[in-house]
C-alpha cells in the first residue's frame, strides 16, 4: 500500500510519530507476538514451497 508523508514535518515532528510507532509496534508485539510469528513461518513456508516448484527437474546442478 503505497505512502505518502508530509514533507514540511518539523523534526521533532518526526521524532514524535516515530515514537508513536515504535510505541505502537512494541504493544502490538506483545499482544499478538506468538501469532505474528506464525503467520510469518506460514508465509516464508508457502514461499518456500512455491520456491521449490519453480525448479525443473531437467535442470542439472552445476
Amino acid at each position: 500500500m503505497p505512502m505518502t508523508l508530509p514533507t514540511d514535518w518539523s523534526p521533532e515532528q518526526a521524532v514524535a510519530v516515530f515514537e508513536i510507532l515504535d510505541e505502537l509496534r512494541e504493544r502490538v508485539w506483545a499482544h499478538y507476538g506468538l501469532q505474528i510469528q506464525q503467520v510469518l513461518r506460514g508465509q516464508q513456508r508457502t514461499a518456500a514451497h512455491d520456491a521449490a516448484d519453480d525448479i525443473d527437474e531437467a535442470d542439472v546442478p552445476f
